[in-house]
């Protein structure tokens, strides 16, 4: 796999921070676990349940040594994110990103979690109160 990356770019490797300081393209030759600077969630960003799912599974990838505990979360996690959606296609997506957390593979997972978060805005977005038409029309006399 070949990562292209721009000058002062970052990317997280194995829990390592790596920064360039020019172009360059990186080759990995063998497995390895790497985030993308431009996946990483901060945590105030964090503020929605989709969006800290994202958050947990960000950490078990940037360290590594962290996965058997983030395991455990994600295992209180998940059942509650299915509790609390009623969207198909959320409840969907919410599926394959078990899987996907099930086979280790956290960086599909959060691919997958990164499609839902425009169903989760819609979602989340407060539905406006003022309708298209009056209500209540007013004439002069």
């Amino acid at each position: 796999m070949i990562i292209s990356l721009k000058p002062k770019s970052k990317f997280y490797l194995n829990g390592a921070v790596v920064q360039v300081d020019r172009k360059v393209n990186v080759q990995l030759l063998n497995d390895a676990v790497f985030l993308l600077d431009i996946h990483v969630m901060q945590e105030a960003d964090a503020r929605t349940p989709l969006r800290q799912l994202y958050f947990v599974l960000q950490a078990a990838l940037m360290d590594p040594k962290s996965a058997p505990a983030v395991h455990g979360l994600l295992a209180s996690m998940l059942p509650a994110l299915n509790s609390s959606f009623e969207n198909a296609e959320v409840l969907a997506g919410l599926q394959v990103v078990a899987k996907q957390i099930g086979s280790e593979r956290y960086f599909d997972a959060m691919k997958t979690i990164r499609g839902l978060f425009p169903i989760e805005d819609d979602i989340l977005r407060p539905k406006s109160t003022e309708s298209a038409e009056p209500i209540v029309t007013v004439s002069a006399a």
